[in-house]
């Protein structure tokens, strides 16, 4: 089969919304997809719900060693030219991943797409590439079609901001992004994204989440000279 995209699904505990994530995939107009899902020691019903699917799927399960070592192990099995990383949470609109792949194999000098998504009822509308834009903040999400072979893999040792520190890392070897300006998917909400805060809640320093959010931020700006 002339594969097109790798999908890699991380999934830890994952059960609440994985089938969800893997139905929306199913549905895609673009029908030539390699998905594997990386089990990352989940205790819950995680594995009843990927043996429903397994003829469709390419199953990994492992211990659990957190979601940047089951990325990139997903990736080293991955058999195309093109890769994206869906978190079990993602709900894809049916013509996502056909529209990233058009945008991308027709802008050569860009190494990945993105587009913005909704979390709930809540609306992340992004905005389009910008060098000065990515060093000063995260912006772009994790779920963004990637050319392979520019892909450098998942920083092991980061446990937030794990997106900006690829697309910086990425940067850095002169590759930049294209943004497409529609909403392509949804989080929802008990996956990943629930310790998203609203914007105004950052401002009090006290808060827990915001001293982990600032240390985390902290992380990458010093690993990337961002200071």
């Amino acid at each position: 089969m002339n594969l097109r995209i790798s999908i890699v699904i991380p999934v830890y505990n994952g059960g609440r919304t994985l089938d969800d994530c893997l139905v929306s995939i199913f549905n895609q107009t673009i029908k030539r997809l390699q998905i594997i899902v990386v089990n990352d020691g989940s205790t819950d019903n995680t594995k009843e719900i990927l043996n429903k699917y397994k003829s469709r799927l390419t199953i990994i399960n492992q211990p659990n060693k957190g979601s940047n070592i089951a990325r990139n192990t997903g990736a080293k099995i991955s058999q195309n030219h093109f890769i994206i990383f869906c978190d079990a949470d993602i709900v894809m609109k049916p013509n996502m991943m056909e529209k990233m792949y058009k945008t991308l194999t027709t802008t050569p000098e860009a190494s990945y797409v993105y587009s913005s998504f909704s979390f709930g009822k809540k609306l992340f509308k992004l905005w389009p590439f910008s060098k000065k834009r990515l060093r000063q903040m995260p912006y772009i999400h994790t779920t963004s079609l990637i050319r392979q072979e520019h892909f450098p893999g998942f920083d092991k040792k980061l446990k937030r901001f794990q997106d900006w520190d690829l697309w910086l890392t990425m940067l850095k070897r002169g590759y930049v992004g294209k943004f497409i300006p529609e909403v392509l998917f949804t989080v929802k909400s008990g996956g990943t994204m629930s310790s998203w805060l609203p914007k105004f809640l950052y401002k009090i320093p006290f808060l827990p989440k915001v001293i982990k959010y600032k240390k985390a931020e902290k992380i990458i700006k010093t690993k990337h000279n961002l200071q």
